[in-house]
């Protein structure tokens, strides 16, 4: 898959990628302060260890440096940095036969999920695909407790790849649509699929334990 430079710039990047190019030291660590643990995260969904996400954003870091010349600002610095890591961890997933096939991204016919009916449209002014009629008095600050956040992290960690992989990109690391399908290549029908699906899977997971607490 291609390290993409194709979407819309963030305003503001340009000095930062001026820097960059100059090589200047604080710039780059900067950069790393603020995107090394999201990074890390992106890589962990594709390979079976923190050991191994880690040394593939080191691989990515160097990638950044060597590669910043030919960064075209057309893409978010994001994007463009997550799709570096994104080609690098699939290639070391593939070392380690852990990747799947591009099939998988596919919608998967008759996989069960929750009624569509309750969540908002995605053209939804505020909240689209969220929750419309949510589960009986799901307080928002239990999903601020400890135990709540730790269920979710298991129930993404139990998606399959390529949901996992959209769920974490657009509700962990809070990037958009369109970054997401640059970073992982995939079309936005399919983001839209996949992102569905997660969501449906971790919030079904979780409704029991928010009953319980309800």
């Amino acid at each position: 898959m291609r390290e993409v430079t194709s979407a819309g710039s963030h305003p503001g990047e340009l000095e930062l990628v001026a820097a960059l190019r100059r090589r200047d030291e604080s710039a780059f660590l900067a950069l790393v302060r603020r995107f090394h643990s999201s990074m890390v995260r992106v890589a962990r969904v594709f390979v079976n260890s923190d050991a191994v996400a880690d040394e593939v954003v080191q691989e990515a870091w160097l990638a950044v440096l060597e590669g910043i010349g030919a960064f075209e600002g057309r893409a978010s610095l994001r994007s463009w940095m997550f799709s570096i890591v994104a080609n690098r961890a699939r290639s070391r997933a593939l070392r380690e036969a852990r990747s799947e096939p591009f099939s998988s991204f596919e919608d998967p016919e008759g996989e069960p999920t929750v009624d569509p009916a309750r969540f908002n449209p995605p053209d939804h002014p505020r909240w689209p695909g969220h929750w419309c009629s949510p589960p009986e008095r799901w307080a928002d600050e239990q999903l601020l407790l400890k135990e709540t956040v730790e269920l979710t992290k298991r129930a993404i960690d139990t998606l399959p790849s390529a949901q996992r992989q959209v769920i974490v990109l657009r509700d962990v690391e809070g990037c958009s649509s369109e970054e997401v399908c640059e970073a992982l290549g995939v079309s936005g029908g399919n983001q839209r699929v996949l992102l569905h699906r997660a969501r449906a899977k971790v919030r079904a997971m979780l409704e029991p334990h928010l009953r319980r607490n309800a």
